[in-house]
């Protein structure tokens, strides 16, 4: 199932499989633009939820849109919103027409339909956008999950009428259903029906856990279009992302790598580091001997500590450099292993790496 290739869009190519950075709010954690773009970064995720509320999707506009506005002229895929309403906001009422909300921020009252997300997406500047969905919480039972999922597929319908006509920009429908194949495909059928650029796989990585998701992937993949984009959202942690490109999966997107920098986590080809662990403080080795970002080649395990220990920015802008350049790294390794034919030696080469742990102590 796990494929290679290109996405082709005006503002440059999506190598795939690809892992998408999170700029919630505009930005990148503690990382500068162009460097996200050093790590191998093709594309970014913006936040419809955040941007509405804070600064407002008006003021980008205005201000010449998202790529402008956050200084990067590459593609940027936004989510429709609908996550975060049911996770954020406060007071959330749902209806056939969409979500009224009280903003986490401030408290303000707020309606998002699919017919606003798309209109929000649009003042974005978004060259992929979200179809707006509901996702429910899971576990949750076979009724809650079905009605969510055929609300959902209404609101795509509504979502596909109120994009429109856009050359130079797609629009990607949502998969949900839970973890229960027939929902699934009942969710499949009808996106196809309606016709998207690309697919979702949704309503996953929210509680389920590895083995659920797992076994979701092994068939949702292949109930959507084979010559369209089929992103899983919301994942995830390096092996969830290897498992999902063995399963057929070509796009993914996670905070993961960025909010473990800011809380001193490293992952690396032996697992995850905690660089708060006294273990490091006298450690004068990288990171990851065989790691070339900036904080492994100029950087100490020791230093890395003791400013992170200090509360030092720099602390967070090194390990989410490293996460980064990490996570594209792995990616560029999966698409250089499938286009060689060898991915089930990359597969195992990855586990073995981890199954060895970390570097031992000094």
């Amino acid at each position: 199932m796990a494929r290679k290739g290109v996405i082709d869009t005006p503002r440059g190519q999506i190598r795939t499989p690809a892992f998408m950075p999170v700029g919630t709010a505009g930005t990148v954690k503690a990382m500068l633009p162009e460097s996200v773009r050093a790590t191998g970064a093709d594309i970014l995720l913006g936040n419809t939820y955040h941007l509405m509320l804070r600064p407002t999707a008006d003021r980008i506009d205005r201000l010449g849109g998202l790529h402008r506005f956050m200084n990067w002229d590459r593609p940027i895929l936004t989510d429709s919103g609908g996550f975060q309403v049911m996770s954020l906001a406060d007071l959330r009422k749902l209806t056939e027409k969409g979500v009224t909300f009280r903003s986490h921020i401030d408290g303000s009252r707020h309606e998002l339909t699919p017919e606003r997300s798309m209109e929000i997406q649009r003042l974005l500047g978004s060259d992929i956008v979200m179809c707006f969905d509901e996702c429910p919480a899971l576990p949750a039972d076979d009724k809650r999950v079905a009605e969510s999922m055929r609300l959902s597929m209404r609101w795509a319908a509504r979502s596909r009428d109120a994009f429109g006509d856009r050359p130079g920009h797609a629009l990607f429908g949502i998969m949900q259903g839970g973890v229960t194949r027939e929902l699934r495909a009942e969710s499949a059928e009808k996106l196809k029906e309606i016709g998207f650029d690309g697919y979702a796989v949704g309503g996953l990585a929210v509680g389920e856990g590895q083995e659920a998701m797992f076994g979701v992937l092994d068939y949702a993949p292949g109930l959507l279009p084979e010559d369209k984009p089929r992103y899983l959202m919301g994942v995830g942690k390096p092996d969830d992302i290897v498992g999902a490109v063995q399963r057929g999966i070509d796009m993914m997107d996670c905070v993961l790598p960025s909010r473990s920098g800011r809380t001193g986590q490293a992952w690396t080809r032996r697992g995850q580091v905690n660089i708060k662990n006294a273990r490091h403080q006298d450690d004068p080795r990288p990171l990851d001997e065989a790691c070339t970002c900036p904080a492994c080649r100029n950087y100490s395990r020791a230093y890395l500590h003791h400013v992170f220990k200090a509360q030092e920015i720099i602390a967070s802008m090194l390990l989410t450099w490293h996460n980064l350049h990490y996570y594209q790294e792995l990616m560029q390794g999966l698409r250089d292993a499938i286009g060689a034919g060898d991915l089930a030696a990359f597969v195992r080469g990855f586990h073995a790496l981890r199954a060895g742990g970390d570097i031992e102590p000094l």
